[in-house]
Order: C-alpha cells, then sequence, then structure tokens
C-alpha cells in the first residue's frame, strides 16, 4: 500500500465510493505565499508607493491600476495588518534581491569545521605532498586545520628535526592561512591548529 495512502476507519459509505476504504491524503507544507497583483482578494488596502510614500487606503482595484500604470507590480508586504499592507514595486527585482540577501547570510553563517592532518617524523615526500593539498582545500573552504605530528619509539629523541619539519610545513602554507599559536607538546605528539587567512 503507498505510503500516501491511508485506511478510513468507519467509513463504509466512503470505502465503498474509493474501494476498499482507502482514500488520498495529500501532504501539504506550510508554505508562505506572496500575494501579488490579482492574487490580492481583499477589496481595500493600505498602499505604499515605490519611493516608500503612503497613498493611503484605496481599492484593491484602484492600487493595482496605479501599479500597472506605472509598470509595477502591487505586492502584500504585511497581511496581518488590518488592512493589509501592500507596496508598488517591481517584484522580480524584489525577489532577485531577497535571494541575494539569502545566499549572503547563509555564508556569513557558515560554521567553521577543524580538520585533522598526522604526520610522523619519517613522512616520506609523496605523503608530505598528499597531506599539504588537503591541508590547502580545507583552508581555502574556510576551515581550519590541525596538524598533529605522532611520534613513535625512539623517534620522541628527535624533536627538533620534527619541529625544523613543522616549520617548512608552515612555510608553504603561509599564503593561505596562519597558526593560531605555537606547537604544543602533549605526551607523544606535537600539536597546532592553523586557521585560514580572512579575504
Amino acid at each position: 500500500m503507498s505510503a500516501f495512502l491511508r485506511p478510513v476507519p468507519g467509513d463504509h459509505r466512503q470505502g465503498r465510493a474509493r474501494r476498499g476504504g482507502i482514500q488520498e491524503v495529500r501532504l501539504i507544507k506550510n508554505v508562505k505565499v506572496t500575494r501579488v497583483n490579482r492574487m490580492i482578494r481583499i477589496p481595500r488596502v493600505m498602499v505604499v508607493d515605490e519611493d516608500g510614500e503612503q497613498l493611503g487606503i484605496l481599492d484593491t482595484t484602484e492600487a493595482l491600476t496605479i501599479a500597472e500604470d506605472r509598470g509595477l507590480d502591487l505586492v502584500e508586504v504585511a497581511p496581518a495588518a488590518r488592512p493589509p499592507v501592500c507596496k508598488i514595486m517591481d517584484y522580480g527585482k524584489f525577489k532577485y534581491e531577497q535571494a541575494k540577501k539569502a545566499k549572503k547570510a547563509k555564508q556569513a553563517s557558515h560554521t567553521v569545521k577543524v580538520k585533522t592532518i598526522q604526520f610522523r617524523p619519517k613522512t616520506d615526500e609523496h605523503d608530505y605532498d598528499f597531506k599539504k593539498k588537503h591541508i590547502i582545500t580545507f583552508l581555502q573552504d574556510g576551515n581550519k586545520v590541525k596538524v598533529v605530528m605522532r611520534f613513535r619509539g625512539r623517534e620522541i629523541s628527535h624533536v627538533d628535526l620534527a619541529l625544523e619539519f613543522l616549520r617548512h610545513l608552515v612555510g608553504e602554507l603561509q599564503e593561505y592561512g596562519t597558526p593560531e599559536s605555537d606547537p604544543q607538546r602533549e605526551g607523544r605528539l606535537i600539536i597546532f591548529v592553523i586557521a585560514p587567512k580572512r579575504v
């Protein structure tokens, strides 16, 4: 049975009419609809023109005529007001500007993630280049990168070489990001975070 079909309990009349007590149930989302031009059915509205000047309470047909004479649209901007407030504007341009604002707000609310990349003191050149490219990609996407140098066994006796390795890495990444602090020693790890450069 389709997920959109449900039996109607106790409704034998509908059951006969709708083949075995089944009726279609429509799923309707709550969508905010902006009424424009002839979609505005209420007889009288408060009208604001394209320059923000109030034209007063007018018959909707009169307001529509004014908007059409100016080559513009009548858009309901405050439907809960009594009477509703309508503005004369270029609705296509208005929608475009709203979409631009929404996109800008979404970009501004970008959540910064922290990606972790691990190295060893004996990381070979191929692995180094591969991981460096990943770090650059993460930084270009606006994320931070946690760089971890992990030591095993006697490698811990060569911390100075590991620090030189990390200084070289930071130098190659300076176009894309900067360390938030000096490398921190945590047991057999050396850790620091690189933040993306602000544009």
